[in-house]
């Protein structure tokens, strides 16, 4: 049976989704205790542990932007002929994992967790970024990435649970003050991380390759001379830029950076919140972390009503939900009570309700989006578009965790003391509730007005394959002519062209941002 004829079965999806429980589990403990256990127990200050974080993702935000093009055109080497351009990566990845247990060993400079915290980021993104394209590899049909991206999250929402779960019983065990519960957290996950990836990379697939590319396999030559080598450098980049020019990734991205950022400053100055604002003990804020237990029903429902509402709807709501959830916080902080464990409780679980589909949602959006593209370019590109939304991602989320460590340390945050002034008190509640909120307002703004759904998606390829079919563009109906220029920004008569100069341009309704 033919790779592109092979069947989306459950197995098969849960198999691929296992990637994202270090997805998901790794940079969520990450994101919640890696700042609290530098600036705890390894004795760096805030900017210290911030900038390791920021200066690691930003190179390795480089790194990606050329991840993603060197899998697209990996099929043209040896390795890539045999192994596959996307899964040969997940095959060398999976020992690679094993890193991740040094960057919880206490007793090292501040350059050691630097060097092993990029090189943590590097190998991530090496699996993440051609993972990541294997839902269009393996299928066109939504449903079928619909179910791969349901497992996918529902994995993720497990990879999160333990990533919060697990430290917490761990912490609890040892005690607030001992070390070694990070350190054996960190053996335990990347154990499990190098058995997730390489499951992975047994149950998937690509598609055949395509004979364009067969073409260019027979034809391809190297550059040579430092100014090719520049030149093709120079052509990588622009490609990027194109990425840009497909209305419907603008808006996603914008909804994507936005969102995740907001939940990334939100982990990040959480447990901060909990033992220096609310005076909880960091066992406890574990606990109320670990509510990311809703999470996996509710990708569940979330893969339903993904089909039946449409993402739009599901931003709206998940935006929502944890605004309100941040206001209850509010609420706990400025007026005590008597059963404020109580109320953590159920606003930590509400909010990891919103939380979940906030993730979800996006992820599932993405595999559509190089459809789009291929109205605009005629050409398949996910490598570039998972290179660029990885690219934005890392460079957004240093630039928040280094500001949050930055404000901390200006609002005179004590490294490794129990107890904070006043002005770093302050500080700490101002970034969780202000930060967070702020950003997913901005999120929300551009959520409203996004018209990517099944229906759309549907009319969408349709219409494409009627082009591929030699359909003449004339015929198209007015619905269709609306949802194409919509989703591209280009006007549809200038899109699916044959001749190379003839090129798209945008659509008289198409906005720079939206």
């Amino acid at each position: 049976m033919a790779r592109s004829n092979r069947k989306i079965t459950i197995p098969v999806s849960i198999g691929y989704g296992l990637t994202d429980i270090m997805g998901g589990g790794a940079f969520t403990v990450i994101g919640a205790w890696l700042l609290f256990f530098y600036t705890t127990f390894v004795g760096l200050s805030p900017v210290e542990a911030a900038s390791i974080v920021a200066i690691a993702r930003i190179v390795d935000a480089i790194v990606s932007l050329f991840m993603g093009s060197f899998t697209d055109h990996f099929y043209k080497n040896a390795l890539g002929k045999r192994f596959g351009r996307r899964r040969f990566f997940l095959l060398i990845g999976a020992p690679l994992m094993l890193v991740y247990i040094l960057l919880w060993v206490t007793g090292m400079s501040f350059w050691f967790y630097l060097a092993v915290y990029l090189a943590f980021e590097v190998i991530a993104a090496m699996v993440l970024i051609p993972w990541e394209t294997l839902p269009s590899e393996m299928t066109k049909d939504f449903n079928s990435r619909t179910k791969l991206s349901t497992c996918r999250m529902f994995l993720s929402a497990c990879g999160t649970f333990l990533a919060t779960f697990i430290p917490g019983l761990l912490i609890g065990y040892f005690g607030d003050g001992d070390p070694n519960a990070y350190f054996i957290n960190g053996v335990v996950f990347a154990v499990l991380f190098m058995l997730c990836v390489f499951i992975s990379w047994k149950v998937t697939w690509e598609r055949e390759l395509t004979p364009e590319m067969l073409e260019e396999l027979e034809r391809r030559r190297q550059p040579s001379t430092l100014v090719e080598k520049v030149a093709m450098v120079g052509r990588l980049f622009k490609e990027y830029a194109s990425t840009l020019k497909v209305r419907a990734f603008r808006k996603h991205l914008a909804i994507y950076l936005f969102s995740f950022t907001a939940k990334d400053v939100y982990n990040t100055v959480f447990v901060f919140f909990c033992v220096y604002c609310l005076n909880v003990s960091s066992s406890l804020a574990g606990t109320l972390l670990s509510m990311s237990i809703v999470g996996l029903p509710v990708t569940l429902l979330a893969g339903v009503a993904i089909i039946k509402y449409g993402p739009s709807r599901l931003y709206v709501f998940a935006y929502t939900l944890m605004m309100l959830c941040l206001a209850g916080l509010f609420m706990v902080y400025q007026f005590p009570m008597d059963s404020k464990v109580t109320v953590l409780v159920v606003l930590a679980a509400l909010y990891q309700v919103g939380r979940c589909v906030l993730e979800f949602t996006p992820w599932n959006v993405f595999p559509f989006i190089p459809d789009i593209d291929e109205m605009i370019t005629r050409q398949r590109r996910e490598g570039l578009f998972a290179a660029v939304m990885t690219f934005s991602r890392k460079t957004t989320v240093a630039i928040a965790t280094f500001v949050v460590g930055l404000m901390l340390q200006e609002g005179g945050f004590v490294k490794g003391s129990q107890v904070q002034p006043e002005q770093a008190v302050n500080t700490i509640a101002t970034l969780l509730f202000a930060g967070t909120a702020g950003l997913l307002i901005i999120a929300l703004w551009q959520a409203v007005t996004f018209k990517l759904n099944k229906r759309t998606h549907k009319i969408f390829v349709d219409e494409v394959d009627r082009l591929k079919a030699h359909g003449a563009k004339k015929d198209v109906d007015a619905e269709t002519r609306a949802i194409v220029e919509d989703l591209t920004g280009y006007s549809y008569d200038t899109l699916w062209c044959e001749e190379a100069n003839n090129k798209a341009r945008p659509a008289a309704s198409a906005t720079s941002l939206s």
